[in-house]
């Protein structure tokens, strides 16, 4: 099931030019970044096209979603999404998503070298971003567009993070969701510690007996909020243009607990430079909340 029709294709008068072809991406020259289930490529001065076995459809949703939510939150325009099959049984389809392509910075490459008011501008226009994500009202429930499960690190216990297929994805409900409370979910993050332990240090082991009777009583978050999930400095972008604030990789976002912003925002901290001393500027801080998770986690 997805939250919007697939494939996706834009209407032809709000291109910028004519979508590229399967042929026009998989021979552009311009890659961005590669991995071994991904590749980012610039084609042409408009696009840039997300493709691989590893991209998961649901990052453009969850663009289109929040588009339509929150408009005045930038993030690049979503112009298709589709998927093509592969020869052969078995085969993961490759996923395509064709994205509007923004020049400029990431905070990465830049953050040492802004001032504090620079700091100041680039936070403020955050803090508006994601106030404007928080009030989108809940669906009720915690997991990916759709009630679907997550598909993240933190929750799921897949071997092969590629496969995101519906069917492989209801096999492990207790672990990836979607779940209707939180306590569901606290069940689940208790599930995945304890499968860890137990793999990786020995049978017996049983701190997550003090976890599953300890989270429900700190973590409290009450109705799931609409959360990015992966704001590192690498995605959030300076446009050069204008020097609007663009927030890009909407792969994790989900509705998730109040508090799950703020933590997974300072659990990907590289602490190589200040960045975690302006993360309160933009979201709302949970502390408490981090220091629990964070025990858990790492």
């Amino acid at each position: 099931m997805t939250y919007y029709p697939l494939p996706y294709f834009a209407a032809p008068e709000g291109l910028p030019a004519p979508l590229p072809t399967i042929e026009d991406i998989e021979g552009a020259q311009d890659l961005l970044k590669t991995s071994g289930s991904h590749r980012i490529v610039r084609v042409s001065e408009h696009y840039v096209v997300k493709y691989g076995v590893g991209v998961q459809p649901i990052e453009g949703e969850n663009m289109r979603f929040v588009q339509r939510e929150c408009p005045s939150l930038a993030i690049p325009t979503v112009y298709a999404i589709f998927s093509r099959n592969q020869e052969g049984h078995g085969h993961p389809p490759t996923n395509y998503i064709v994205m509007e392509y923004i020049e400029g910075e990431n905070l990465e490459a830049c953050w040492g070298n802004l001032d504090d008011q620079s700091k100041t501008d680039v936070t403020t226009k955050l803090r508006q971003y994601f106030d404007q994500l928080r009030n989108i009202p809940s669906p009720g429930y915690f997991g990916m567009l759709g009630k679907r499960p997550f598909c993240d690190d933190f929750v799921w216990l897949r071997e092969d993070p590629l496969q995101f297929e519906e069917e492989s994805l209801e096999q492990q409900p207790l672990t990836s969701g979607p779940f209707d409370t939180e306590a569901q979910l606290l069940d689940a993050l208790v599930a995945k510690y304890e499968f860890h332990t137990q793999s990786v240090l020995q049978d017996g082991y049983r701190k997550h007996e003090y976890y599953r009777y300890v989270l429900p009583k700190v973590l409290r978050s009450g109705a799931s909020v609409f959360t990015h999930g992966d704001l590192q400095l690498k995605n959030i972008m300076v446009r050069a243009a204008d020097g609007a604030v663009v927030v890009i990789d909407w792969e994790s976002a989900a509705w998730h607990p109040r508090y799950w912003e703020f933590y997974a925002t300072m659990f990907c901290c590289q602490w190589k430079d200040d960045w975690h001393l302006w993360v309160g500027r933009f979201l709302d801080e949970y502390p408490n909340e981090f220091a629990w998770m964070n025990m858990i986690f790492r």
